[in-house]
């Protein structure tokens, strides 16, 4: 049951009461003794005569957002806040201290009747609301009617207060003295300390002025950030550079106090615990009323920090099946996809803050550092082949250029964050084609090879022309022969395939990884005809590992020498030098000097 102190219907005293400005001093001590049945809230309790109950009563609470039923409290209404207290189970008329709110932050809103739903209105006030439901329809209407004439009370009453202090105060009569000087410094002292006719001429008994820090309460409340930064505006420009007088200071620190209030909601609008969903745009409407409010580094801060924090998120989700291209493909196009947005919205948002782009780059880079862990633990950590790998690399380069459309280049980043694991597979490949030919090495037996069909021979000319060699028909023999070794053969496929996979994953950091690994796969194949070549007694043999020698020396070499120029763009000399080599051998074959 609601009941307005003094008369339980809360009709006409109640109403005089508040007209009136209160109780009498005997009288409000009387009705905040009620209060004393409230745990916890002793010290709320005031030592002198300024603080008095007007009304309360018992209300349900419901949660905002299912409607279901929290609790039974009961609140208590006074001059200046209100108080909500818990009923404490098994003793009856007995509260505990639950929370205050001062009325100068609290907004009152009508909740319209929604069978089973009815009798209810609903409290705002920073950083959170709440929704009571009342007895009947008559006591919600007395908690409306009494919550908002007691707030206009506390405002006029506030009003009066500042409008008492910008009066000008009566210099204290000093006592006589006979100092001539002394006179003349205390004339001196009145006149800087006379108020000018501009201090005077501040006008803050507007009504919009006064209404000014509720106003914005309201705004913070129902979120309406613009209508709170435009209100700021208005005071601002009114204000603008009029002096700083004792009630302009006192309007400000209130005012400050909900520019903080304010600009706590917008960054809690742009934490990462917010839903991510709608990309970068839906954060515009944040971003911009902190700008407006002068907080644009903040503002570049939080939502850089947002974009983050979707990013991961949305890499994160992806899931890991079929093959690895495939898995790439996906990610390259939700990470692209997601940084050219963000750009985009970035450019919009902070066209006028270039103070605000360095931060933007040291973003970019981090997160193109996210995506590279994604993408390395997948293509790299997972051992897949240097085809693969190289296609995977191939397409994420491609969606880099694409962020070239809007000025951004990132691709010098992509390359110094992969060249690490491209190193290591570059290496690790290599160490597999050495292993094999060593291999292939140690079973030769120096004879032709014979092809058994014309399919097989065709099949492997195809194979030796799409690796740049040309002139294979010279050493095709009759029938299905040719006049080759099994273990040279295969080492050029095996090697041109290296070379052509690994330009696909050329950067210029890697130019001398690619060199080395190209010469060491080459002296394990030169290095054994030589040594054969040195070795063999029977003439046929002999001459058949010198035909060998010649194809890798005349042939071969030159076209890993050329397709290594066309892949990166300038000669390399240690192929030249290893090529050069091969003449000694041809001079004196029965030399015992090793090509190395």
């Amino acid at each position: 049951m609601a009941l307005a102190l003094g008369e339980g219907g809360g009709g006409s005293r109640l109403r005089r009461q508040l007209e009136s400005g209160g109780f009498a001093a005997a009288e409000y001590v009387k009705q905040l003794s009620q209060l004393e049945k409230v745990e916890g809230c002793r010290d709320l309790l005031p030592e002198s005569p300024g603080k008095y109950l007007v009304y309360n009563g018992d209300l349900l609470e419901y949660d905002a957002d299912h409607m279901a039923q929290i609790q039974r409290v009961h609140a208590f209404l006074m001059n200046d806040c209100l108080l909500v207290a818990t009923a404490l189970p098994n003793r009856r008329g007995a509260y505990r201290y639950d929370a205050l709110y001062p009325l100068e932050g609290l907004a009152v809103i009508n909740v319209k009747d929604n069978p089973p739903m009815k009798d209810m209105f609903k409290l705002l006030m920073f950083p959170e609301s709440r929704i009571f439901q009342a007895e009947n329809a008559k006591i919600k209407k007395e908690w409306l009617e009494v919550l908002e004439e007691t707030k206009r009370n506390r405002a006029l009453s506030e009003k009066r207060r500042l409008e008492q202090e910008a009066l000008p105060r009566p210099a204290p009569t000093p006592p006589e003295s006979t100092n001539p000087f002394e006179e003349e410094e205390e004339e001196e002292e009145e006149e800087e300390e006379e108020p000018s006719a501009e201090e005077e001429a501040v006008d803050l008994s507007l009504e919009w002025i006064q209404e000014l820090p509720e106003d914005l309460d309201v705004c913070i409340a129902q979120r309406d950030f613009e209508g709170a930064v435009d209100l700021l505006d208005k005071l601002n420009e009114y204000l603008g550079d009029k002096p700083a007088s004792q009630p302009v200071k006192e309007l400000r620190a209130k005012v400050d106090e909900r520019v903080r209030q304010l600009t706590d909601v917008l960054v809690f609008e742009l934490s990462p615990d917010r839903s991510l969903r709608g990309g970068p745009r839906a954060t515009r409407r944040a971003v911009s009323q902190l700008i407006r409010l002068g907080q644009s580094t903040k503002a570049c801060e939080l939502f850089l920090k947002n974009r983050a924090a979707a990013v991961h998120t949305a890499i994160r989700q992806l899931r890991i099946e079929g093959a690895t291209l495939l898995y790439i493909h996906k990610l390259c196009h939700v990470f692209f996809t997601s940084l050219l947005e963000t750009a985009r919205e970035f450019e919009t948002d902070f066209a006028g803050n270039n103070g605000c782009y360095s931060a933007f780059v040291v973003w970019a880079r981090s997160s193109m550092r996210m995506f590279v862990d994604a993408f390395s633990k997948q293509v790299f950590d997972s051992k897949e082949s240097l085809s693969s790998a190289a296609e995977c690399v191939k397409v994420a380069k491609e969606h880099c250029k694409q962020l070239s459309d809007i000025g951004l280049d990132l691709t010098f980043i992509i390359h110094a964050l992969l060249v690490k694991d491209i190193k290591g597979a570059l290496q690790s490949y290599k160490d597999i084609i050495i292993e094999a030919t060593k291999h292939r090495n140690s079973e030769e037996m120096w004879r032709r090879m014979n092809l058994m069909t014309p399919e097989a021979l065709g099949k492997l000319r195809e194979e030796m022309k799409s690796c740049g060699v040309g002139s294979f028909d010279q050493y095709t023999g009759d029938d299905c022969w040719v006049n080759l070794s099994y273990t040279v053969v295969a080492f050029t496929k095996q090697t041109m395939a290296f070379l052509e996979e690994a330009l696909k994953l050329y950067f210029p950091e890697l130019h001398m990884v690619l060199l080395e690994s190209l010469v060491e796969i080459i002296l394990v194949a030169v290095q054994h005809v030589d040594y054969s070549l040195r070795c063999e007694q029977d003439p046929e043999k002999k001459a058949f590992i010198r035909q060998n020698a010649s194809f890798l020396y005349e042939t071969v070499l030159p076209v890993v020498e050329k397709r290594f120029e066309e892949g990166v763009g300038k000669p390399a000399k240690q192929l030249q030098d290893l090529r050069n080599a091969s003449r000694l051998m041809r001079i004196n074959p029965e030399s015992t000097t090793s090509v190395v």
